[in-house]
């Protein structure tokens, strides 16, 4: 008995481009400002607003490759379908959607726990068991609205969306005045600027701006697709950066490197109370809420949808287990209950880390496929290509040298997993690279 991944439930052209807008710069702004403004202080410093810059520039290099893809082949689960159009239904193309999946799902488990470390925040909880519990019913709430159809969500994106970017632009223009132009102190603690640790932090920001890969993968639903999913992806990217550079300056400017640390899970609340009061602290607070509610919103839409595509590309095992209705449905339920399990047994810094190890090899997978084997089919220039991989290859080495002294763990935890999707997949599709009927090599 066959099934589909429920067609009907991914509606060509259900989304349009203010919507598509809106569902990328709600995962980014969710997961980039609130959740991870600190962890990237932590390694960068003083200089850490220019850290969302130099991964404004890595991403930018790297979205030109899902752009020349996405507009040859829009569909959904898109980055599937560049990975198996460069190297055919093997493992190879199967693990590197698998991790990109897998790092979406960290994603939402990263905003979800950042919301109930914010709501939290007004009733000093900064641990315990109320910050997982608050963070799986933010997931199961995402859920929730997916299964009520593409209409929801997109409406819902662009909704929060707007308030979100409105608001985090108001609190960024009036905290950088209140607290003067300029960088933050330096940390007392601090041996002094460090080029490795620099380079490290801006893995993470990276991870800030991934989430126009979510537009990649929901392309076959975005109306006019092969015009406006690559100026979806640059509009998002724009808009991200703009929020990004604005609210680090201003954390920067009303608090220290060693304050910002310290608050490094609600540092945006924290740089509020001095340059607004208590009112700033609150209207932050509410404002994270909505920004990360929409990241998870956002994420568990595009992941369900990659996830399902992957089970009718046969690159991925199926089962029900005893569940009725489309396979789409399944993965909604895979998803949220895999997001929740992370939410819950790993911390913002674990996940975050775990996140950037998943996400660039996948990503210097798809360029190396792309600069490999459709490069000339898409009119891809080598040099981008090149340069994309060097940036990714720079920025995980440092990554990895400064977890390996600082969270060993961590690092083991990402080889163990990455090699596991890989040994699987292998088993599972008995090949590294199988030829593609569409796409022969």
């Amino acid at each position: 008995m066959t099934h589909s991944s429920g067609d009907d439930a991914m509606q060509k052209g259900s989304i349009s481009l203010s919507g598509a807008v809106g569902m990328g710069t709600g995962v980014m702004i969710g997961a980039g400002i609130f959740a991870l403004t600190g962890q990237i202080a932590q390694l960068a410093g003083s200089y850490f607003a220019l850290s969302f810059v130099f991964g404004a520039i890595v991403t930018s290099f790297s979205a030109y490759t899902y752009v020349k893809m996405s507009n040859a082949w829009p569909s959904s689960g898109g980055i599937a379908m560049i990975l198996q159009k460069a190297y055919g239904p093997g493992a190879i193309a199967a693990a590197a959607s698998l991790l990109m999946a897998l790092s979406m799902v960290i994603s939402e488990s990263l905003v979800a726990r950042t919301f109930a470390t914010y709501v939290l925040r007004p009733f000093e909880i900064t641990s315990g068991p109320l910050v997982p519990i608050l963070a799986v019913a933010v997931i199961l709430f995402a859920f929730l609205v997916n299964v009520s159809g593409n209409r929801s969500v997109g409406l819902l994106s662009i909704v929060m969306a707007a308030i979100k970017i409105g608001g985090i632009a108001l609190f960024g223009i009036v905290a950088l005045w209140s607290g003067g132009f300029g960088f933050p102190e330096a940390s007392n603690n601090a041996d002094g600027f460090s080029i490795t640790g620099f380079v490290a932090s801006v893995a993470l920001s990276i991870l800030a701006f991934k989430g126009f890969t979510t537009i990649t993968n929901s392309g076959g639903e975005i109306t006019n697709p092969h015009r406006n999913v690559g100026l979806t992806i640059v509009i998002s990217i724009a808009i991200c950066v703009v929020i990004y550079l604005l609210v680090a300056l201003a954390v920067g400017s009303n608090l220290s490197i060693d304050q910002i640390i310290a608050a490094k899970d609600y540092s945006l609340a924290e740089a509020a109370a001095p340059a607004l009061g208590q009112f700033g602290f609150y209207f932050t607070v509410v404002l994270a809420a909505v920004a990360t509610v929409s990241g998870v919103l956002a994420s568990v839409f595009a992941v369900s949808r990659m996830l399902a595509m992957l089970t009718d590309m046969k690159m991925i095992p199926h089962r029900h287990f005893g569940m009725s209705g489309p396979i789409l449905t399944h993965m909604l339920v895979y998803t949220v209950v895999l997001a929740s399990l992370l939410a819950v047994f790993f911390d913002l810094s674990r996940i975050a880390s775990l996140g950037v190890f998943f996400y660039l090899i996948m990503d210097m997978l798809v360029h190396w496929g792309v600069l490999r084997y459709l490069r000339q089919e898409v009119g891809a220039n080598a040099a981008i290509l090149l340069s994309a991989i060097a940036f990714d290859a720079i920025v995980l080495i440092a990554f990895t040298a400064m977890k390996l002294g600082s969270d060993p763990m961590i690092v083991l935890y990402a080889v163990v997993g990455i090699t596991t999707v890989f040994v699987y997949e292998r088993f599972f599709l008995s090949r590294w690279i199988a030829p593609n009927s569409e796409s022969d090599h």
